[in-house]
């Protein structure tokens, strides 16, 4: 976590060394399609969730190069299949988080953009469930940090986001007690607003 910090800094730094010239602030939501990626014996990534999220960006830059901080809150999940045994079992897990994504952008023209940045997320709550109730329930981490990178379009006053999310830490180290190593993994299509 110490080194996302570190980064933000830098990216802070990068976007105040941009001389701002542009600044606008909004609300943000969207649609994401997550799932979660297991690496560990017996187990393998399922079925893909549906989720949403709701927030705010500030968006500061010049002509070309811009940041772009965001607070959003996040629901999103997945499930995990478990393949040893007699009978594949499927669990699902949700999570509702707070993500804090710093995105360092490139426009191309007056419409077209660039991005990509790290992003932390804060859980704030999980479920985790199947007809059997697995034991012991897998201890998800309380923060992780990630990736986001993609494109995006600025039509009049809205931005229009299309992202994809990578985690490089991992959110849990077991399931029912096995070795795994499980990480989020998300589609985000996200509608901006800039009030100004």
């Amino acid at each position: 976590m110490k080194r996302f910090w570190i980064l933000v800094l830098a990216l802070i730094s990068m976007g105040t060394a941009a001389q701002a010239q542009d600044f606008s602030i909004g609300p943000k939501l969207g649609i994401s399609q997550g799932n979660i990626k297991v690496d560990g014996d017996g187990y393998e990534s399922g079925s893909e969730k549906l989720g949403y999220h709701v927030g705010a960006f500030v968006r500061m830059g010049g002509n070309s190069l811009y940041l772009q901080p965001e607070v959003l809150y996040v629901n999103t999940g997945g499930e995990i299949k478990e393949t040893q045994g007699a009978g594949d079992r499927t669990y699902e897990a949700s999570f509702n988080r707070f993500d804090v994504p710093i995105m360092v952008g490139f426009k191309i023209g007056d419409v077209f953009r660039v991005q990509g940045g790290p992003v932390a997320s804060f859980l704030l709550n999980s479920k985790f469930k199947d007809n059997i109730t697995p034991d012991p329930e897998p201890e998800y981490k309380n923060a992780t940090v990630g990736y986001q990178a993609g494109i995006g379009f600025d039509i009049a006053n809205m931005i229009i986001d299309l992202k994809y999310e990578g985690s490089l830490s991992n959110q849990a180290e077991s399931v029912a007690g096995f070795d795994t190593d499980q990480r989020q993994n998300q589609l985000i299509v996200s509608l901006g607003l800039r009030l100004f």
